[in-house]
């Protein structure tokens, strides 16, 4: 679809410090900073824990564990934000003394999504004295009823949005019940984990644990906590963003696990000068890879690993598990591109809504393709899989202006036997429909999104931080952008815009546009477009291009060079 490059609208920024560059000073304005407080990353900064509610209830439980060494299991989620968690709390519980610590990842074929009854009974075998859920269980009301049922004890950590009813756990920590005070709202499931350490150290330290011994430092689990907020694409709010940035600070001066080393070996990225876009692109595939076409224990075995050889092993595994997952991708994208073709979209008529199911694709791969798909045509996106006994599985992507849970609760409220599950966020969700409805819910699906989405929000937009002065068309403000991040979901990375003359195109690796442009001042620069639409570039006649892009610092070889990351290429006539 073709995306339109708009410059942002200069706002007010005399509130922020003089200090700051004009031009950072102005993107952080655009990026709604309202305060210089917003942009100190240090710890001291972070959320204080105790507005979570019922935090106290859960680190109480905690402390009568520790007491009695009960027997813990943590039940985490097959993504790299459940993988982040899980590793978190196994790391962060054993720091403190807990010895009998266990963990169970359902598995995403058999048994999909979080505590479900089936993987309750799995469980009650097991017979542990408390299950610690990560990244789920808001919504897993059977579930939880049967480990309570014969006694075990259920501390939920979740930041998933709670339905009607809440489970009957013994604690519920999550930013997302309805009478919780706890400000950042888009905190991952990682970051509520480490939440929970914070105020279990409170704890113990007033009840005198730490008289003969320090307590444990856990910023040595920011490097793991940064991971997981960037891999699950939650809104970079003050604090998220420090978490973020305290964990990239680590790992760049070194002070990182084995785990994570192997990952940025694997990804081919430089641990010294790692960014959040690397967590995103490079490492957290790689991590999800597990969870997505194999079992994401792998992920966390890798996270938990104390050996560097051990963690290089487990890496390589990954890495080919996400070259695997790039093939099957691939295979799928291009039959729902053959789907789509049929329908005949141009940009003038691109329906409101795209649901397509196909039941030889891959349950762990629907996600990716959805969002591979809303990303083309900026439409919310489901694509369902084939699962068992006659359901399908779906994964949905949304765009700014439709709330995609939201959206799934209407649908089942008004059709209350169309939906079997569902759970997720305002931007990706996921649920279970019998295959027998697909045509209801698609024909259900394709009106609410048409009822609820604005022209407005239809329009697909590049905006832009505008023209960069001549000035700061250099390395060394590339390098100033890069130390202004973290960058991300909902505070995204500075995008500028130019025209410059193209002197030299080629493909590159079958679908890279690699560019050498010429900037008004003269100077030329190389510049690369990823995925770029083979059919109409390179552009012999094309003299001139609009290009939306990012300044970044190429490294090759040791030597480093000023290169832009192209975001849209328009021809100038």
């Amino acid at each position: 679809m073709k995306k339109l490059i708009i410059a942002r609208e200069n706002v007010n920024d005399s509130h922020l410090p003089s200090h700051l560059h004009p031009v950072i000073k102005q993107i952080y304005a655009t990026r709604r900073v309202v305060d210089a407080q917003e942009l100190d990353n240090g710890v001291a900064t972070l959320h204080d824990y105790k507005l979570f509610k019922d935090i106290d209830k859960a680190s109480a439980l905690l402390v009568d564990a520790l007491k009695a060494q009960s027997h813990i299991l943590i039940v985490g989620d097959f993504d790299a934000d459940g993988a982040t968690s899980t590793a978190t709390l196994m790391q962060g519980l054993q720091m403190f003394g807990f010895q009998n610590l266990d963990y169970l990842i359902p598995d995403r074929f058999s048994l999909g999504y979080g505590l479900s009854p089936a993987l309750a009974e799995q469980i009650v075998q097991i017979k542990p004295d408390l299950v610690i859920t990560v990244d789920n269980g808001i919504s897993c009301i059977a579930g939880i009823d049967i480990l309570k049922s014969v006694g075990i004890k259920v501390l939920v950590t979740d930041h998933h949005l709670q339905g009607e009813q809440l489970p009957n756990a013994d604690a519920i920590v999550n930013p997302n019940r309805h009478e919780c005070n706890f400000p950042s709202k888009s905190i991952a499931g990682v970051g509520v984990a480490f939440y929970l350490l914070i105020a279990l150290r409170s704890l113990m330290r007033e009840q005198g644990y730490f008289t003969q011994q320090a307590p444990p430092n856990l910023a040595n689990l920011l490097d793991i906590v940064a991971l997981g907020t960037v891999a699950d694409v939650v809104a970079l709010d003050a604090n998220n963003r420090t978490l973020v940035h305290q964990g990239l600070a680590r790992i760049r001066s070194g002070k990182t696990r084995p785990g994570i080393t192997a990952l940025i070996e694997v990804a081919n990225r430089n641990a010294a000068r790692l960014s959040a876009s690397d967590f995103g692109f490079s490492l957290a595939p790689r991590l999800n890879a597990a969870g997505r076409l194999d079992d994401m224990s792998l992920g966390i075995a890798c996270l938990l690993s104390n050996d560097i050889n051990q963690a290089r092993r487990i890496a390589s595994e990954l890495d080919s598990l996400n070259h695997a997952r790039r093939e099957i991708e691939q295979g799928m994208q291009a039959e729902a591109q053959a789907v789509l073709d049929r329908l005949a979209f141009t940009d003038d008529n691109i329906p409101d809504a795209i649901c397509l199911f196909q039941d030889d694709w891959h349950q762990g791969v629907i996600g990716i393709l959805a969002g591979r798909l809303k990303e083309k045509y900026h439409r919310p996106t489901v694509i369902f899989a084939g699962g068992e006994n006659g359901e399908i599985k779906g994964s949905c992507r949304s765009i700014e202006g439709l709330h995609m849970r939201d959206l799934l609760e209407g649908l089942n409220t008004a059709t209350p036997h169309l939906i079997n599950k569902f759970g997720g966020h305002a931007m990706a969700a996921g649920l279970s429909i019998d295959e027998q409805n697909f045509n209801d819910f698609k024909k259900a699906f394709d009106a609410a999104v048409s009822a609820q989405l604005s022209e407005e929000s239809k329009r697909c937009i590049v905006f832009t931080d505008g023209e960069l002065p001549n000035d700061c068309f250099t390395m060394e403000f590339a390098q100033l952008l890069k130390q202004s991040g973290p960058w991300g979901q909902q505070f995204p990375e500075p995008v500028f815009e130019h025209t410059f003359e193209l002197i030299q195109q080629r493909i590159v690796g079958e679908k890279h546009l690699k560019l050498v442009l010429k900037h008004q001042s003269g100077r030329l620069v190389d510049a690369i477009a990823f995925g770029i639409d083979v059919k109409e570039w390179p552009d012999t006649e094309a003299r001139f291009v609009k290009v939306a892009y990012q300044l970044d610092i190429n490294e090759f070889r040791g030597k480093f060079s000023l290169q832009l990351i192209v975001r849209e290429l328009e021809k100038v006539h």
